[in-house]
């Protein structure tokens, strides 16, 4: 990667399909433990991630600077990747609840339907620096998947500075993968791998859009496209990459 005056910041790996068929399978061993953790560990977990971007502060506003943010804009920046993981953090006890439902059927049972991960979630993150890939991580996560991330090629130092704050935020390794390189080379083996349960795409290219819709109806994959910007906080996109099971039990003896 180079500066904006061409000198030479960093050596960046370039990822390969080999890597993205490697994180699949680690995300594939770690996503049911992560389902399974309670919804309070998941939130402190989230919390414990905000805790260490905030005490790495000044290190990601310079790795900004250097990918061509103003001084100003890369604090902000920081500081609103911060507040998004504080966010999602409160919504891990609550999402469950605010989705779940008691259906109204014509026979002696009770039918409940709640939302449960859909399990290993490809995303390729918009180009929106370290808040882009935050608004793509968080929602994914603390709905219980695990995720292989293509983080944005031109910011390049703040993914892999997030990467090492996910490290040491008591996430469980395979959880998140967090992959560097080219989305041309590697988009085609998230979409079609035969393991990966569903795609998040953020994209304005609709023809990329398009092939990936295709190669992820292979196997009925759940395809998610939203615009190359940072995703707004909602719950909804937590919903993105839920699936509704829905119970029935029967009433009296």
């Amino acid at each position: 990667m180079r500066g904006k005056k061409g000198e030479l910041l960093a050596n960046v790996s370039r990822g390969s399909k080999k890597d993205v068929r490697n994180a699949v399978v680690a995300a594939r061993v770690a996503q049911a433990g992560w389902a399974a953790a309670s919804a309070y560990l998941k939130g402190q977990i989230l919390y414990r991630v905000a805790e260490m971007l905030e005490g790495r502060t000044e290190q990601f506003v310079e790795e900004l600077r250097l990918e061509g943010r103003t001084a100003g804009g890369a604090r902000k920046e920081v500081e609103r990747a911060i507040d998004l993981f504080v966010h999602y953090a409160g919504w891990s006890d609550k999402y469950q609840a605010l989705f779940s439902s008691v259906n109204p059927v014509a026979s002696p049972h009770f039918n409940f339907s709640v939302p449960e991960p859909t399990g290993v979630v490809a995303v390729v993150a918009p180009s929106g620096g370290l808040l882009g890939l935050c608004s793509v991580v968080a929602p994914v996560m603390v709905g219980g998947n695990a995720s292989v991330v293509l983080a944005a090629r031109e910011h390049p130092l703040s993914a892999i500075t997030f990467a090492e704050v996910l490290n040491s935020s008591d996430v469980p390794g395979g959880v998140v993968n967090l992959l560097t390189g080219f989305r041309e080379e590697l988009l085609a083996g998230m979409s079609g791998h035969m393991d990966v349960n569903a795609l998040l795409l953020c994209t304005d290219d609709a023809g990329e859009a398009a092939a990936a819709r295709e190669q992820g109806a292979e196997n009925v994959k759940r395809v998610v496209v939203r615009p190359d910007g940072v995703l707004e906080e909602s719950p909804y996109q937590v919903m993105d990459f839920q699936e509704v099971k829905t119970t029935w039990h029967p009433v009296g003896g």
